[in-house]
């Protein structure tokens, strides 16, 4: 379910690097590009950089809070069941979405394999793109947040978590862009 009672491998170096709260707070700036990273992807066992998308499609930069191969952010577990339920359809709008989370490439495989995921998951257990991104850190994960980047890798939309927001609804992301715009972007791609 969400959570195991297995807590190995959750005391490691990455939960004591971000145990101590540090808050959301994004210094990228709507209407500005956003910084590039490279990172492997677990679903497609390869490696992605998000320049590679730039000129290509628009983008969602979904970070995600997973501790380990089996303890999920009871926040976030909700949510990236939602982005995989519904990834059809910003495949359709050629929107790629990107899960970022800081468990390493054999924990996220496992994710992968357990929740049937289909988008990119990419690993960062360093955090070096969470801290690049500014989506702050409590508890021993950093926190959720999402970029929506345009086929140009221009911010248009983030969010940052809160607890009364945790994370951007499915339907908040898919309405930053307006269905003429995607049909253009996917006409032109």
């Amino acid at each position: 379910m969400l959570t195991s009672t297995d807590f190995r491998g959750l005391f490691n170096r990455r939960f004591f690097n971000n145990f101590f709260p540090l808050p959301a707070s994004s210094p990228l700036i709507v209407g500005l590009k956003t910084p590039n990273f490279e990172l492997p992807d677990a679903t497609n066992d390869q490696q992605v950089k998000l320049n590679d998308y730039r000129e290509q499609k628009p983008v969602i930069l979904a970070f995600t809070r997973i501790f380990t191969e089996k303890q999920y952010c009871p926040l976030c577990y909700p949510h990236i069941v939602e982005l995989n339920k519904r990834y059809e359809e910003f495949r359709q709008r050629n929107i790629e979405v990107l899960m970022i989370t800081s468990t390493d490439v054999s924990q996220s495989q496992q994710v992968v394999k357990d929740l049937g995921i289909q988008f990119p998951l990419l690993s960062n257990p360093t955090c070096s793109v969470f801290r690049k991104y500014g989506v702050g850190q409590a508890l021993g994960a950093p926190l959720p947040g999402q970029f929506v980047l345009d086929e140009e890798g221009v911010l248009r939309y983030k969010h940052l978590f809160s607890f009364l927001s945790p994370n951007a609804s499915v339907d908040e992301l898919l309405s930053v862009f307006s269905p003429q715009e995607t049909v253009a972007t996917a006409a032109n791609g």
